[in-house]
């Protein structure tokens, strides 16, 4: 039997509200969640991977949720990282049907790679529907207000980060 684990992977540039959201529904389900921060070459980040590491720590940290919830680094397969892990769940999140796509052939793709781990889509509550990294990345670079789109660490950090490339 598989324990109650979970990988919950992403890049996490930065990590938002609606990613806390799913943890926290997703913690209905298993005894332990591992937010699993990856580098994806396709994207260019702003923050650096110890920065996400640090940012996600934090926000976990002040939700009061570190028995539960573990924040790691991974450079390797999903799969391979979740086995090595314990787990046998991934969490992925869809807020929309054009998030669907996308999701359903990496799922396939890690269930061809090894048919002991599942995937598990959660949607997030509605205020978070819309929202993704990317999107409050923009908003703070042209003087959005996202203070509360997420934690209050990353919302400082955003600033200090744009207040750098504006100077």
């Amino acid at each position: 039997m598989c324990p109650k684990i979970a990988i919950y992977p992403g890049t996490f540039d930065p990590i938002t509200n609606g990613h806390l959201d799913l943890i926290k529904r997703a913690l209905q389900f298993f005894d332990k969640i591992i937010v699993a921060i990856g580098e994806n070459p396709a994207k260019k980040p702003l923050f650096t991977v110890e920065e996400r590491l640090e940012l996600a720590r934090e926000a976990i940290k002040e939700l009061n949720l570190s028995d539960r919830v573990e924040v790691e680094y991974f450079n390797c397969l999903l799969v391979e990282f979740a086995k090595k892990k314990g787990a046998c769940v991934i969490i992925r999140g869809l807020r929309a049907v054009s998030d669907f796509e996308y999701e359903m052939q990496l799922a396939l793709m890690n269930r061809k790679l090894s048919n002991s781990i599942d995937t598990i889509f959660l949607m997030p509550s509605l205020r978070y529907i819309f929202l993704s990294s990317s999107i409050i990345k923009e908003a703070v670079k042209f003087g959005g207000n996202v203070d509360d789109l997420v934690p209050k660490i990353v919302a400082k950090k955003l600033k200090e980060k744009f207040s750098k490339c504006s100077e």
